[in-house]
């Protein structure tokens, strides 16, 4: 099973690996910066990160610098060792509060960091998201980007999940209808897909989830 079948991160902590790939981040691939938490100097770049972070010095529009904030935050909790010790370390007016919802973020699986980077979930939705466990996150990422959930909705449904609901009816609140995807097909293929549904007097999805069950098993 890879990484972008998981429900959490499993790549080493504080390294970049959605900011260091061009085909994610571009030309701001190469000034991707990695944070080390078995490395004391690492360490105290992280701290310095993490502070610069607080204090608002990253604006909210720009993912992938949020992103290296998240992953300092992490790193710097990995390298001191709690929470509490790392928020010590940032300096005045960083709260464990701060550190522990931005590493969380940071520990995301790939598959929803990516969709961080590029732009299509927000980091501040991203911290909301890293507030549920598992197979919601997934549901809460996918669901944030096919209903173009708000901030605001985004908290609410893991709010809600939190308090005890199903992420399905959480979601379905906020009006979006897990599993319905818009697709775009190739004529050819559409023409084909409609015909064989038809055919065997099948929806269409049906047909494509079998193909998609099929071609994800492999």
């Amino acid at each position: 099973m890879t990484e972008e079948s998981r429900a959490d991160r499993r790549s080493p902590v504080g390294e970049p690996v959605v900011r260091a790939d061009p085909a994610v981040t571009g030309d701001r691939a190469a000034d991707a910066v990695g944070f080390d938490p078995s490395d004391p100097d690492s360490v105290a770049e992280a701290a310095e990160t993490v502070a610069r972070f607080a204090a608002g010095d990253v604006g909210d529009d720009d993912n992938v610098l949020m992103l290296r904030g998240a992953a300092a935050c992490a790193a710097l909790v990995r390298g001191v060792g709690s929470y509490k010790e790392a928020a010590e370390r940032a300096g005045e007016g960083v709260s464990v509060a701060f550190i522990r919802k931005w590493a969380r973020v940071h520990d995301l699986p790939q598959a929803v960091r990516r969709q961080v980077a590029n732009g299509r979930i927000a980091p501040s939705a991203a911290k909301h998201v890293a507030r549920l466990g598992g197979r919601d996150r997934y549901l809460l990422a996918w669901a944030a980007i096919d209903g173009d959930l708000t901030v605001r909705e985004v908290r609410a449904v893991a709010s809600a999940v939190n308090d005890g609901a199903d992420i399905e009816t959480a979601v379905r609140d906020a009006g979006v209808e897990l599993g319905r995807l818009q697709l775009r097909l190739p004529p050819e293929t559409y023409v084909e897909l409609r015909r064989r549904a038809s055919m065997e007097n099948v929806e269409p999805g049906a047909l494509v989830a079998d193909a998609l069950d099929e071609y994800l098993s492999e």
